[in-house]
């Protein structure tokens, strides 16, 4: 996946300092490549032709999503608290099994950091029943 940035520095150093993603590539002046797993988050800067036009300030171009184990939903919201990174949503169990939190990058797009959870774990503490068979 790779987001357009119109502060590709900006982004660069909320991404490596929020998640500490290894990078596996930068190329400073254009775009930055982060190893997430398996995956590669790119960072682009906006600036060909076809890119198309900034979107406003007040909207979001795009969610991204990031699975981690139950516990870890609310590891990442101390660390944003920690940071005093605004959370639009704090650690919230939702009605389709998942445990989630949601907060913005320096460019608008909407970052969600979510668990798989079973229906009865608390909020305090994941019983890590979704890894069971029923």
């Amino acid at each position: 996946m790779i987001l357009l940035c119109d502060d590709l520095a900006g982004m660069k150093a909320f991404y490596e300092r929020l998640f500490s993603f290894q990078i596996e590539e930068d190329f400073p002046e254009r775009m930055t490549f982060f190893r997430v797993g398996t995956l590669f988050l790119g960072l682009r800067r906006r600036g060909r032709a076809y890119d198309g036009p900034n979107v406003p300030l007040a909207s979001a171009s795009i969610q991204i999503s990031f699975r981690v184990p139950p516990a870890d939903v609310d590891l990442a919201y101390d660390r944003l608290v920690e940071l005093g990174q605004e959370v639009i949503e704090p650690p919230t169990n939702q009605d389709w099994t998942h445990r989630t939190l949601f907060f913005r990058d320096p460019e608008n797009n909407i970052i969600e950091v979510f668990a798989d959870i079973h229906p009865r774990e608390t909020l305090a503490e994941p019983s890590g029943a979704h890894l069971m068979v029923d």
